[in-house]
């Protein structure tokens, strides 16, 4: 067997299966591409984009599910988790949601029929298959003094569109379990917005179970300390916590002038050396997190290339274009007991 092969290398998955799911962000190109990586390195995927509100329903009448749907197939068919992502989140929804008719802002009333009716539909259609939902995502402010992020969902229908999101996802799923999801969730003015949003809602009897920590990070920050607190202080509401998004960028936010054909070895060792700290610490705290997933299975179909940069790779997966396991995989694995 050719070293490269998936099989070639111990599974990530039964590594850690005494910890938590190790997941990856699946999108159509990648099951093409890595199906064989895919099935032997994670036992829980993730639909990248494909079931987001405009993959899935793009216009009122018209609903998308084909690449959903096979990425659901290939998941009964080697035993892996679903989670779905995302139900409500102020991007990646079309314009339509929002409008009436004649292109004026809709109405409050009809804006919560419409948002009934998707997920209806869409946790509907995958009831007992997908087990988790990211129900809302990025609903907090990122800074400043105001506590939810300003989008119309939320400018039409007030800050209960949270909880009414919830309510629905339970109702049409009463087992699924049911994640707020969000980024930079270990900056300290974010966490406390977080940790507001979430213990709102549950003091009010929503039916939320879990807080989706998005792990979007770098080879410097979050310091793990702050990785640490935010588990403990989330975990301290009684949520499970996943870790859904998580990968590892070499350029810092504010290096937009530095790129490179290939990454220096300098910047993969850091990289190396910081996702072994990662699992290690996600390691001590096994008891409260369900789920690590990777945002992506391979570097080449990364987010991260374009972003923010145009026109710039980036290397922040564990898995090189071809699906070889690159040195840092080895220093993951050598967390896991």
């Amino acid at each position: 067997m050719a070293e490269h092969e998936p099989a070639a290398a111990p599974s990530l998955a039964q590594a850690f299966a005494g910890d938590f799911r190790i997941g990856a962000a699946v999108s159509p190109q990648a099951l093409s591409r890595h199906a064989e990586l895919i099935a032997h390195h994670f036992n829980s995927v993730t639909a990248e984009n494909h079931m987001k509100f405009s993959e899935v329903h793009p216009r009122e009448d018209e609903y998308t599910f084909a690449e959903a749907d096979r990425l659901v197939r290939f998941a009964e068919q080697h035993n892996l988790a679903v989670r779905g992502h995302t139900l409500v989140w102020h991007n990646q929804t079309p314009d339509w949601v929002f409008q009436d008719g004649s292109g004026q802002i809709v109405s409050a009333p009809e804006l919560r029929r419409r948002l009934r009716d998707h997920i209806e539909h869409v946790v509907g259609r995958w009831k007992n298959q997908v087990y988790a939902w990211d129900v809302v995502n990025e609903a907090v402010a990122d800074s400043g003094g105001d506590w939810l992020r300003e989008s119309p969902w939320r400018s039409i229908l007030g800050d209960g569109y949270i909880a009414e999101a919830f309510a629905i996802a339970h109702e049409v799923d009463p087992h699924a379990q049911l994640f707020y999801n969000d980024y930079n969730e270990c900056h300290p003015d974010k966490r406390e917005k977080i940790y507001r949003l979430l213990r709102w809602l549950k003091d009010s009897g929503v039916p939320v179970h879990g807080i989706g920590m998005q792990g979007h990070w770098g080879l410097n920050s979050p310091c793990l300390d702050d990785i640490r607190r935010t588990i403990e202080r989330f975990a301290g509401l009684g949520l499970r916590l996943q870790v859904t998004e998580l990968d590892v960028s070499l350029f810092a936010w504010n290096e937009t002038d530095v790129r490179w054909a290939e990454p220096p070895a300098e910047r993969l060792e850091r990289q190396a050396q910081r996702y072994e700290a990662i699992f290690g610490l996600l390691r001590e705290y096994r008891n409260v997190i369900d789920s690590v997933t990777f945002w992506g299975t391979t570097d080449d179909l990364s987010w991260l290339n374009d972003f923010p940069v145009r026109g710039r790779g980036n290397w922040p997966l564990l898995f090189a274009s071809d699906g070889r396991p690159k040195p840092v995989f080895w220093r993951v694995l050598s967390t896991a007991p």
